[in-house]
């Protein structure tokens, strides 16, 4: 079995996430974005990959939407209700309640606002909300007979999700953005430990290691407080819900504690839609919001107020808030166009800008001039600040993350192409974890787990039960070496080693069953036939004394003297053979099947060349064994045919 990653955005670049994963004959649609850096047709997926013949809804089973941003669930209404998705979608109760605003609100900027060409109208977004089926945090959801998924927290924004997907016994995460630290209105992302063939993960800070939380902190409201201390504006263009909340609520803890009475304003609209839902879906905040709500909505801010177009060219310091992020168009670009010739204004980047924006322009050296379009040219004098506020995780983030989940394998989606590759070797190299980072429209095929489910016999339960116990005697060498440790250890050794084995087998269409190895037989119709060899020769024999030795068969019918050599031959074999287990039975050493005793017959029909028993210096040793411990067998005769055998008096 195999899971399929058919990577439609988001491919060694940020934006338009999608990735349409197949997993045991199901196709699930993760995130369907769009490119805030792009006009033309890469401004959404290519959906032709999905279905040739524009049969969306039979092409796909579910659509799972893991946050409101754009560029996750931007193209949504296109692909519902133009090009014609009519199955189930899935996302969480804050980002059903979320994401129409959002989506509103690009349209307007960009239609009304801008004039281009209308992707979806409003009723379009309306008609594709209808469709869409809120859950919550750990519920599992049946989409059909075989296939389910469930939500995890992911920090980042209110209501992003993590999603968990099962068909049989292949199971993968799509993480979508994620945080793994707190910050002052969302916690950390959370998670159960899964057994996982595939991780999707984001990988927007592949290879930034933040500072403190309280260094970037503090960072930001010196630039802040600098500026307006200075009599400048400072532009902050960040999205509506989430940074905005995050930066509010640190200025205006930083207000207050200044008491400082410079105007803090939101530019008017989504900003304060935002707010109220914040306020509404409390429980999704973090724990310490939650504990302050008691007393306090910390969402109701003390020194921030509305802002109004009038008002861009007011004199006077202030900070302003304005959407949308990025400064890729809107009222955030307008209030640049305003602000950036004077050389006291400072526009603060607070987080990740894609590619293609302006906010991007700006953080890859301070232009001097920005050119809009043939016809328009901004002049740059302003301070330029860039912090790193933004919601997603950094690269420690990623790398715990990965080593918590395990899984068999990752793919690396949503980051720059040059700093995924530099991740991508750091799982395989530190973790081990085959890692993958596919461009746009590419392929990912990865084996996944299928279990065969197997009853078992009443024999072979019963096997698992029985004892299996192992016996060995104290050897002269442990006696001698722990003499008064000795006498309370008994001289007969004996472990219970209870291992399970069995054979699993499958007759015709019946389903599989794991039997005793007794059992075979019977199931194959067969009796049971065993190949015994024997092998007796002489081995060399010695007094510790040096004087001599009578080895003739009456010596060796003393018990004593004939319990002494095999403990002299155990201890010899334990020397060269540390690995393998000898026992000693009294009558015969065993190894595996291996049995060696000391031989008293006459003529024994086993001996080689058929020597008498009789000579000076030597005693025979019969050998008996199985067929498949040969190797081991003739390895130990040629160790012992060589050993020098000290038989004490």
């Amino acid at each position: 079995m195999a899971i399929d990653c058919l990577v439609l955005g988001a491919g060694q670049e940020v934006g338009k996430s999608c990735a349409v994963v197949t997993i045991n004959g199901k196709r699930i649609m993760f995130d369907c974005g769009m490119h805030m850096g792009y006009l033309d047709h890469r401004r959404y997926p290519d959906f032709s990959h999905v279905a040739l013949d524009g049969d969306f809804s039979g092409a796909i089973d579910c659509i799972v939407i893991t946050h409101f941003h754009l560029d996750h669930v931007g193209a949504l209404p296109y692909f519902t209700e133009v090009c014609g998705y009519r199955g189930p979608i899935y996302m969480t109760y804050p980002t059903k309640a979320l994401a129409p605003l959002m989506l509103e609100d690009y349209r307007k900027v960009m239609v009304e606002r801008r004039g281009e060409e209308e992707q979806f109208t409003a009723e379009h977004i309306a008609e594709c909300m209808k469709k869409v089926i809120a859950v919550d945090l750990k519920q599992t959801v049946q989409v059909d007979s075989e296939l389910q998924i469930r939500a995890y927290y992911a920090g980042h924004v209110l209501g992003a999700a993590m999603f968990y997907a099962k068909v049989g016994d292949s199971a993968l995460v799509y993480t979508g953005d994620y945080n793994m630290t707190p910050d002052r209105h969302l916690g950390a992302a959370q998670i159960d430990r899964l057994h996982l063939d595939l991780l999707i993960t984001e990988s927007t800070y592949a290879t930034t290691v933040r500072d403190s939380k309280y260094t970037r902190e503090r960072e930001f409201l010196i630039a802040v407080h600098k500026c307006v201390a200075g009599g400048g504006k400072v532009l902050i263009p960040t999205f509506a819900l989430g940074r905005a909340q995050e930066l509010c609520m640190l200025l205006d803890d930083y207000w207050e504690r200044m008491n400082l009475n410079i105007p803090i304003y939101f530019s008017a609209g989504l900003t304060i839609q935002a707010n109220m839902y914040y306020k509404m879906l409390i429980n999704w905040t973090s724990q310490k919001v939650k504990a302050t709500y008691v007393t306090r909505n910390p969402f109701d801010f003390k020194n921030v107020r509305n802002f109004d177009r009038s008002m861009i060219n007011t004199p006077g310091p202030c900070v302003l808030f304005a959407t949308p992020g990025m400064i890729s168009g809107g009222f955030s670009l307008e209030v640049f166009k305003n602000w950036a010739p004077s050389e006291i204004n400072l526009v603060t980047l607070p987080g990740y800008c894609v590619a293609g924006t302006i906010g991007h322009k700006l953080m890859s050296g301070k232009p001097t001039k920005i050119e809009l379009d043939k016809d328009t040219e901004i002049d740059v004098r302003c301070q330029i600040h860039q912090l790193s506020f933004s919601p997603h995780t950094d690269a420690k983030g990623i790398m715990d993350l990965v080593k918590f989940l395990s899984p068999k394998h990752v793919i690396l989606v949503h980051g720059e192409k040059p700093k995924m590759a530099s991740l991508k070797g750091k799982i395989e190299s530190e973790l081990g974890i085959p890692c993958y980072d596919p461009a746009n429209n590419e392929n990912v095929n990865v084996p996944s787990t299928h279990f065969v489910k197997a009853c078992a016999s009443d024999a072979f339960v019963q096997s698992c039960l029985s004892p299996n116990f192992k016996f060995s005697r104290r050897n002269r060498e442990y006696e001698c070496s722990h003499q008064k440790d000795s006498e309370g250890v008994p001289i007969l050794q004996v472990r219970d080693e209870r291992i399970a084995e069995g054979i699993v087998v499958m007759e015709g269409n019946k389903e599989a069953k794991v039997i005793n190895q007794d059992e075979l037989l019977h199931v194959l119709r067969r009796e049971r036939h065993e190949v015994e060899f024997a092998y007796c020769f002489p081995a060399q024999l010695s007094n510790k004394n040096e004087e001599p030795s009578d080895t003739s068969t009456d010596n060796l019918q003393c018990p004593y003297r004939k319990c002494s050599l095999l403990r002299a031959l155990l201890s010899e074999l334990s020397k060269e053979f540390p690995q393998v287990e000898i026992q000693d039975f009294g009558e015969y050493v065993k190894v595996e099947s291996l049995r060696v005793a000391i031989c008293l017959t006459d003529e024994c029909p086993y001996r080689v060349g058929g020597h008498p028993l009789v000579g000076c210096g030597s005693v025979f040793l019969c050998c008996k064994w199985l067929s498949r411990d040969e190797q081991l067998v003739w390895k130990m005769i040629s160790t012992v045919r060589t050993l020098d055998l000290s038989l004490p008096l």
